[in-house]
């Protein structure tokens, strides 16, 4: 469903190219899978190429970076091109494992005739998003691309295998450069790190700076609370945080009430009082989004950014943050004229009804691109469903 509203032909023998050979180079060697590539191709390209299957390993926006395996395998991936700088995105290739795993952000197989695309249904893929360890943003994917001998459990597991050694890999080298731990953790005490964007329940991670720490999944209100909290770190006193939290009015008691709850969850050493506020060092995968766009690094944060912040709630303050958030995140990819990144974003279940985003994609896109049909097909799809009479 989702391949056919894309506008995907079940025809369509090829993939589209959107990296030529000079881009392909150039975002290759700048991408920070290319950090990792080397041990990837040594782990999981060498069996590919002894077992006459393919590797491959794509960008976030299902660009295929890499393609290794034999002469002989490489050709025939060729007829349907799985060839690097070929786009894999569902919404360009149909149903395929590296394109749905980055769509649902989870391991996926595809199994011959489950593709959408009758080329492809000859091939069968396994492929597993590999994630920025520090702030969980999709990096981009790993797959494994062949014939009926690799729809084996084993398979999977090999792909999963390798993706984890890759996101070690990464952790070590230190990749985050807008998502540093704590400094209270660097120098070896109390330190948390509060992740909102995408989800409406938070998480919080708290490390005692000696490599012991724990993660809590919080309820909605004290994922409002605590969030509210980090983004004031001077505190906020009862009056300020009530009105922050509450839509109408409240008794400062209710308020009371669910800090002390939270208090009994996080301990003393966590959260004080008079005014409210985190006593220890605390960061979070929405300042980390914020910094990127403030330095510049519009892709670095675009990759960071899983979604708004605590999307279901409407908590004033919670409100007025996520849309300053979006605002920032999203005036940086127009600001950038960048269409990659424009892409990015409508992909996005967050920003495919952004129809103010599609016309500027169009406008930035050359006018060979391959991917101005789908430009075009998802404005014409917006004009019917918001009544839009097109220019």
């Amino acid at each position: 469903m989702r391949s056919a509203a894309a506008g995907v032909q079940v025809d369509s023998t090829e993939a589209p190219i959107t990296l030529g050979a000079d881009d392909l180079r150039d975002h290759r060697q700048a991408h920070p899978l290319a950090k990792v590539f080397p041990l990837l191709d040594d782990v999981l390209g060498q069996a590919a190429r002894e077992c006459g299957v393919v590797m491959a390993v794509a960008d976030a926006e299902g660009q295929l970076l890499w393609v290794c395996g034999t002469p002989a395998t490489l050709r025939r991936a060729e007829t349907i091109g799985f060839v690097e700088g070929s786009n894999w995105d569902e919404r360009f290739a149909g149903t395929n494992a590296p394109g749905t795993a980055l769509t649902l952000d989870r391991a996926v197989s595809v199994v011959g005739s489950e593709h959408f695309r009758r080329s492809v249904r000859n091939w069968s893929c396994a492929a597993t998003p590999i994630h920025d360890p520090q702030t969980q943003a999709i990096l981009g994917v790993l797959d494994i691309t062949g014939g009926e001998e690799i729809v084996v459990p084993q398979t999977m597991a090999m792909v999963r295998a390798a993706a984890r050694m890759a996101e070690a890999e990464l952790a070590l080298s230190g990749i985050g450069r807008f998502a540093q731990p704590p400094a209270s953790v660097r120098r070896g005490g109390l330190g948390c790190r509060l992740e909102v964007l995408g989800r409406d329940e938070a998480l919080l991670t708290i490390n005692d700076g000696r490599g012991r720490g724990r993660t809590i999944a919080l309820s909605r209100r004290h994922s409002e609370i605590l969030l509210l909290l980090a983004a004031a770190p001077q505190g906020l006193s009862g009056d300020e945080l009530a009105g922050l939290i509450y839509e109408d009015d409240r008794t400062r008691s209710t308020l009371r009430a669910e800090v002390n709850r939270l208090r009994n969850l996080l301990g003393d050493d966590l959260l004080g009082s008079r005014p409210y506020r985190i006593v220890c060092d605390v960061s979070g995968d929405w300042s980390a989004v914020e910094a990127a766009a403030a330095a510049g690094a519009v892709a670095d944060g675009l990759r960071a950014y899983r979604g708004p912040a605590l999307p279901g709630s409407s908590a004033p303050g919670v409100v007025h943050l996520r849309e300053r958030l979006i605002a920032a995140i999203r005036g940086a990819v127009v600001a950038s004229g960048r269409a990659d990144l424009m892409a990015t974003w409508t992909r996005s279940s967050w920003g495919s009804d952004d129809y103010g985003m599609w016309r500027r994609q169009l406008v930035a896109l050359p006018t060979a691109s391959p991917l101005r049909p789908l430009v075009v097909a998802q404005l014409s799809r917006l004009d019917r469903e918001l009544g839009v009479s097109p220019v």
